[in-house]
């Protein structure tokens, strides 16, 4: 019988993991899976005005989900971009190409309804780690 890998569940402490019964991401095996991401400051509740600043946390927010499951942006190989009004595209865009920048990930984009009009931008993500390393 082949040993499955373990599955180890990663929080970042928010409210909406706690009432909704998610967890921020999901390492299993060399695999991580980086649940949808928003822009909320989880240590303080508050959700930052304009795409920009919802960008820039939300990269804070994955970036702390990776690094306690042993891994970096460097490591992202796939995301997932929903985007709530069009013309956030290009201030979103390039918040994503400075951060990604020599990373190149796959990603896919879709203009999205999302559940908080205030939300403008929501991720998920995929990464790998070397599984021998």
């Amino acid at each position: 019988m082949t040993q499955q890998p373990i599955r180890r569940h990663i929080s970042s402490g928010s409210e909406f993991e706690r009432t909704y019964s998610y967890s921020r991401a999901i390492v299993l095996g060399n695999h991580i899976y980086v649940s949808g991401t928003t822009g909320y400051d989880y240590s303080t509740g508050n959700l930052p005005d304009g795409a920009h600043d919802q960008t820039v946390q939300l990269f804070r927010n994955v970036e702390s989900a990776l690094m306690q499951a042993g891994a970096t942006l460097k490591n992202v190989i796939r995301v997932r971009m929903y985007i709530a009004r069009p013309e956030d595209y290009e201030t979103i865009m390039q918040v994503f190409a400075s951060t990604f920048a020599g990373i190149d990930p796959t990603c896919t984009t879709v203009q999205a309804g999302l559940f908080d009009p205030a939300i403008r931008i929501e991720m998920d993500m995929d990464a790998a780690v070397d599984a021998g390393a």
